[in-house]
């Protein structure tokens, strides 16, 4: 009976030791994420230091199809946490800017319709 008490103990042990290094990993790995909650695929995607036009390179170019679809996330790569604006471009040659976007460490943003301001074609 002492062997196997022995047995449980060791085992929750490594779980607990183990356990928080994994999902440390998991979360890790998985970056800066736009999620597309607009009607409409994305065809261009730039981030810009909020209140400047400083436009940084097209983010949808890390997406295998080179587009976001609707309900689609994509990878956000070389951008550090901090306070953003976008501008969005669609098939349609359509440029919207979005303002003031929080954008975290490991984190989902979400743009959506409403979000888009100053649209022109």
């Amino acid at each position: 009976m002492l062997r196997v008490r022995t047995i449980v103990a060791v085992s929750l042990i490594a779980l607990t030791v183990s356990l928080p290094s994994q999902l440390a990993a998991q979360s890790k790995g998985k970056g800066i994420r736009l999620w597309n909650l607009t009607t409409a695929t994305i065809s261009g995607f730039q981030l810009s230091p909020a209140g400047k036009t400083d436009w940084g390179p097209n983010q949808t170019l890390n997406d295998k199809d080179k587009e976001v679809d609707h309900d689609e996330r994509l990878r956000i790569t070389g951008v550090e946490p901090g306070r953003y604006d976008a501008k969005v471009s669609y098939r349609d040659s359509r440029q919207c800017v979005v303002r003031d976007i929080e954008i975290r460490a490991d984190a989902v943003f979400s743009i959506a319709d409403k979000d888009l301001k100053d649209c022109n074609k």
